[in-house]
């Protein structure tokens, strides 16, 4: 809606509708320049690549900008998939290499 002082009025929305690791059902409405399909979640774009304009699919979003943002295709839309452990879920791998922990004992030997 154009204002009288020569701007437009836009709905503000602090933040994106989504999140990432999010996971949604969408319709890819349209296909981008690049050839990412391009679905939308209230009104927040979602570019998703190898995808064909009027598919649906379940995605994961990947990466969240102010304006838009990317997801990968998951399953077909309806299906639940396994979801992957967030990073802070993954089980900790002990680092096992030395790395010459065994020539610093030998220094301090000699």
């Amino acid at each position: 809606m154009y204002r009288e002082d020569g701007g437009y009025d836009r709905p503000f929305r602090s933040s994106a509708p989504v999140n990432v690791g999010d996971e949604l059902d969408v319709k890819i409405e349209a296909v981008g320049e690049k050839g990412d399909g391009i679905a939308k979640k209230d009104g927040f774009v979602l570019f998703v690549p190898n995808t064909k304009e009027g598919q649906e699919v379940r995605v994961r979003v990947t990466k969240v900008l102010r304006k838009v943002g990317f997801a990968e295709v998951v399953g077909d839309a309806g299906s639940r998939t396994e979801r992957a452990p967030k990073a802070e879920e993954k089980e900790e791998v002990k680092d096992t290499e030395d790395f010459g922990d065994d020539l610093e004992s030998a220094d301090e030997n000699n």
